[in-house]
């Protein structure tokens, strides 16, 4: 069969689709340490915590009742719209209308969903850089550029006004923000997200925050939403959220999108063709999740904190390694251009990394320690480390590191 008659079996939409990265990743973890090897995974943003015990709880009751095992509106079910609703004017002081909310499979499909919704062919959206790898493909399926604005380390990985400014042309349709980051983990300032915020509603530019974040910051930060911060903005706002990272709840997969009510209501015609509603029992569990208290969270964040400050202080001991401390969600994002073409002894031989991918792939290979590299979030140089797993596997994992990665010439 010819290589033409090859690509013709797949689309060239899906056929351009990259597989998510940091999922790749942590798959290829798995099954090492499945085979037997004593592999540590820092791939994954997912908190190594049980789902709380009254969310669970609430799952089971919802189970035992017939009016859940049927199908239930694609949009969601009013109680957890609801809870959503109350939800978002607890947190972010933004009042919205249980009609502006649409339960999703997960924040990923809240993605989806939203530049389906939004983008026409041709239209640009500009993405803060580094990126979470999915934002990109999302966009790229629904016809859209996606125009990659970079911040490095010296600049905390926080974009300006002057970068946004000079990313703009006459086909920006939107601008997507994410404070808390990931997977930097940067968290910007109450007086910052205003200022973008005024400034997107200045050019006219729709604003799709990604808040999954919001509970997770350190050192006294505040997260604060631009939907709020930039009452300018009125309704071209989109917020995404998920029960995932704030109730290590990653496996339910409960997201959301909020927005103005014709936005919510194409987005729900578009989920009603493509899964139809979320599973009514993940969907209760959300709803225990949201109307119960944050003390889950608040536990987890005290050991968060301390893997945070045992990570950067590990990885900034290597020569080569510059990482900056976080104050968001739960990853360091580590520069190691200082060791890409530096000589390593490997079980092969000597080899010299020109990629933080070929950095990766090494580190996998010769101490069974799983990272994702920067390719996955924009350039080369840069690794993500998500330091949600427990502390003797961060500390182990750490040493593996450094040791090889102090061997470099």
């Amino acid at each position: 069969m010819s290589a033409g008659t090859t690509a013709a079996r797949i689309s060239q939409r899906i056929s351009a689709i990259a597989e998510s990265a940091t999922l790749a990743v942590d798959a290829k973890a798995k099954a090492l340490k499945a085979a037997g090897r004593p592999v540590i995974g820092f791939g994954a943003g997912e908190p190594d915590f049980p789902t709380p015990d009254y969310i669970v709880q609430a799952a089971i009751e919802a189970a035992g009742q017939p009016k859940y095992h049927r199908y239930s509106p694609a949009g969601g079910l009013p109680e957890l719209k609801k809870a959503i609703a109350d939800k978002t004017l607890r947190d972010s002081g933004y009042k919205v209308d249980p009609a502006q909310v649409l339960v999703t499979n997960g924040g990923k499909q809240a993605v989806y969903n939203t530049f389906a919704t939004l983008v026409d062919p041709g239209d640009e959206v500009i993405i803060p850089t580094p990126f979470w790898t999915t934002y990109p493909e999302a966009i790229r399926l629904a016809g859209g550029v996606p125009v990659e604005v970079f911040a490095g380390p010296e600049q905390g990985y926080l974009v300006t006004i002057d970068q946004l400014e000079s990313a703009v042309t006459d086909k920006t349709k939107i601008l997507l923000f994410v404070s808390p980051s990931n997977p930097t983990g940067a968290v910007y300032s109450p007086e910052q997200v205003a200022e973008i915020g005024k400034w997107a509603a200045a050019k006219g530019l729709w604003v799709v925050t990604d808040e999954i974040y919001e509970h997770l910051t350190y050192d006294g930060v505040e997260f604060t939403s631009i939907a709020t911060a930039a009452p300018e903005l009125g309704d071209k706002v989109v917020i995404l959220n998920g029960v995932a990272k704030t109730y290590a709840m990653t496996g339910w997969r409960v997201g959301w999108m909020i927005g103005p009510t014709d936005v919510i209501k194409a987005a729900t015609n578009l989920q009603s063709h493509a899964t139809s509603n979320v599973s009514n029992i993940m969907q209760i569990a959300a709803a225990a999740a949201l109307t119960g208290p944050l003390t889950a969270v608040d536990e987890m964040k005290v050991a968060f904190d301390r893997r945070r400050k045992a990570i950067v202080a590990g990885l900034n001991a290597i020569d080569g390694v510059e990482c900056p401390t976080p104050t968001g969600a739960f990853y360091v994002y580590a520069d190691v251009r200082g060791l890409l073409g530096k000589e390593f002894e490997t079980s092969n031989g000597p080899v010299r990394p020109t990629t933080s991918a070929e950095l990766a792939a090494l580190i996998l290979d010769e101490v069974e320690v799983a990272v994702v590299p920067g390719e996955a979030f924009g350039p080369s140089g840069y690794v993500r480390l998500s330091y949600a797993l427990g502390d003797d596997d961060l500390a182990e994992g750490v040493r593996r590191i450094q040791e090889f990665l102090g061997k470099a010439k």
